[in-house]
């Protein structure tokens, strides 16, 4: 596994093992093999409403929780200073751990600044060893430059072939932040993605799949990537990128997919911020069987289409 270096001096994986949608019931069990596969870095988040089962698949590897690299987010319904603290203890109680390696801000809306007071006062108590944010515009990262103690350590992202951001990378860079990518697969474009000649040429040319290439692509380049996987065989093969590198000629090649817009939500686009704000929720079946009945973030919005509500905010 290579590493990133964040702008604190801590060490974090450039590969990580993502959770959203991994079914509850098959949660835990699929944390657990993802760490027995060599798997250090677990992303997940509050939202995602899975963690408590990424926690109990933690303990059940039965890793050293020293060796692992622990991700969670802050709901933007629990931003505020006070709220925002409350959300971290309940994050941590529901993973059974004692720290987090990384606390992000989920989204750039809502009470952003005193959120991230919150955070930076747990950074400093030591129970978090860095923060960050996701999904920030690069005018937002000068923004908290200039105005925060302690600058973000990572930007999560939606970041691949079909969504190629360097310059936002490198506006990120320039300030610090470590931009990661969520995504790298294009979610429900992944048959599409994987079928593109130019991944399909490149992967024949090093004996490895498209999936393999584009996270060597991206890896490659400095950007530290979260994919996901339920089924074993793939969880070996998602980690298997290091012994091989790309030519200049290849990346050329793969850097000419981009579509230049999201293939997502856009964050700056009035109905999806709206979208976000109405319809923005995670699997909002699990509220209705109990689980975190105490969290606005996970109550469906009343009078939307099933097929809205039921989409989960990445």
């Amino acid at each position: 596994m290579d590493y990133a270096t964040l702008n604190n001096g801590i060490r974090m994986p450039i590969l990580g093992y993502g959770t959203l949608r991994i079914p509850v019931e098959r949660c835990a069990e699929c944390v657990s093999e993802a760490i027995r596969k060599g798997w250090r870095l677990i992303d997940t988040a509050k939202n995602y409403a899975n963690e408590t089962e990424v926690g109990k698949g933690i303990r059940q590897s039965g890793i050293d929780r020293k060796e692992l690299f622990v991700t969670s987010k802050l709901w933007f319904k629990d931003y505020g200073y006070e709220s925002a603290k409350r959300a971290f203890d309940a994050t941590l109680d529901r993973l059974g751990l004692d720290y987090l390696d990384l606390y992000l801000l989920h989204q750039p809306f809502g009470d952003v600044y005193e959120a991230w007071k919150a955070l930076e006062e747990l950074y400093e108590e030591g129970r978090v060893r860095a923060i960050g944010v996701s999904n920030f515009h690069p005018d937002r990262i000068v923004d908290m430059g200039f105005i925060n103690k302690v600058m973000p350590a990572v930007n999560q992202i939606e970041f691949s072939p079909y969504f190629q951001r360097w310059e936002d990378k490198r506006v990120n860079d320039q300030y610090g932040v470590q931009v990661e990518s969520w995504g790298p697969f294009v979610s429900g474009n992944r048959p599409e993605l994987f079928s593109e000649p130019v991944l399909q040429d490149i992967s024949k040319k090093y004996g490895k799949t498209p999936a393999q290439v584009i996270l060597r692509y991206l890896t490659q380049q400095g950007v530290v990537t979260v994919c996901k996987t339920e089924r074993p065989e793939r969880m070996i093969e998602n980690i298997g990128v290091f012994d091989f590198k790309l030519s200049v000629g290849d990346m050329a090649q793969i850097a000419k997919l981009d579509k230049g817009r999201t293939m997502s939500k856009d964050h700056r686009a009035p109905e999806d911020v709206k979208w976000f704000h109405t319809s923005g929720i995670a699997l909002p079946d699990l509220v209705g069987r109990g689980r975190y009945p105490q969290d606005d973030a996970h109550r469906t919005h009343e009078g939307e289409p099933r097929s809205v509500r039921f989409r989960t905010a990445r």
